[in-house]
């Protein structure tokens, strides 16, 4: 993992995103989606960051709007000292040569009816940065630097396997040399003996082009081995956020304690010491969340005050901020 000169290459600031919901006959609006409920972090040029939470929390959401794909509902998103929220038309094009985001799902970010060098091909045809002599070269070079053959490029989507494609769309976002790319979940949809394969190329891609990540995951252990560091999303929200280390070592929410309770070790003898902690409840509707902390239903510390007030963001020790009255 690279070392961070630990200057910030993006920030987030109270970004919300809610998601209108419309009904009857004239489409009013009759109520909203809470899908990011004021988040704030940043991201150190050159490391991981790793986003992580049940399916639903709005990770994935967090990424799109980070990237302007969806318009916040309020809030400021700095890359360098420029605020995307401020940017329309071409000046949002011209920016997003330096960020690019790798989807989730390999069958269906990729165009069928068009080939492959087609699809690595097309940023540099928007951008107007290669002719297509040039982009018949930049492709087969891309294809090269995400280990698939330079004969591939005549080929369709559909001739290939999860992760032949999900390397497509590595290769994709790497056609304009970004400096910063979201990984939103970019192994969840692979067999694991391909996720492995997928993880050690974004790794090696890092160290030579000098990137920037934000990994976007649910599973636990590989946003371990990856980041350095960890935020943690429950409903909407940021609960906590630390150094790896700090995090696994020492979590503090109770959300992320359970979470991490469910993480297999591979030492028979200390996972038969581990003490399992099993949530009750399911996840409130991000329609209507619960009043003061969201967790507070499912939470085995929750007290009256948690229904009251909404827990303060607030640094509890060195880069380790947590949400939680009990803490």
């Amino acid at each position: 993992m690279p070392d961070t000169d630990k200057k910030i290459l993006l920030r987030v600031d109270h970004l919300v995103k809610h998601f209108p919901i419309m009904a009857g006959v004239f489409q009013r609006q009759v109520g909203k989606v809470h899908a990011v409920d004021n988040i704030s972090f940043h991201v150190y040029r050159g490391e991981t960051f790793g986003l992580v939470g049940e399916s639903g929390c709005g990770k994935s959401t967090a990424g799109r709007t980070i990237l302007q794909l969806y318009r916040p509902t309020s809030g400021d998103v700095y890359f360098e000292d420029t605020n995307l929220v401020k940017l329309k038309g071409e000046e949002m094009r011209r920016m997003r040569q330096r960020m690019q985001m790798i989807f989730q799902d390999p069958y269906a970010s990729l165009n069928p009816r068009m080939t492959i060098g087609e699809i690595i091909g097309e940023p540099l045809m928007v951008h107007d940065m290669a002719r297509s002599a040039e982009i018949r070269e930049k492709v087969d070079e891309l294809l090269q630097l995400v280990r698939l053959s330079r004969g591939f490029a005549p080929r369709y989507p559909h001739e290939f396997s999860g992760g032949q494609r999900q390397r497509v769309g590595i290769a994709r976002a790497l056609a304009l040399d970004p400096d910063f790319i979201i990984c939103d979940e970019p192994i969840s949809a692979l067999d694991v003996s391909i996720q492995a394969q997928v993880i050690n190329l974004l790794e090696d891609l890092q160290e030579k082009k000098g990137l920037t990540y934000l990994f976007i995951a649910h599973d636990l252990s590989m946003v371990r081995h990856l980041s350095s560091r960890v935020g943690v999303m429950y409903l909407g929200i940021m609960v906590e956020l630390a150094t790896r280390d700090e995090l696994y070592h020492h979590p503090l929410h109770p959300y992320t304690q359970a979470l991490l309770s469910a993480v297999p070790v591979p030492d028979p003898v200390v996972e038969e010491k581990r003490k399992r902690i099993i949530l009750q409840g399911d996840v409130p509707s991000p329609v209507n969340p619960p009043s003061g902390c969201r967790f507070r239903t499912r939470c085995p510390l929750a007290d009256k005050i948690c229904a009251e007030q909404t827990p303060e963001w607030r640094e509890v020790a060195p880069e380790h901020w947590v949400a939680c009255h009990m803490v």
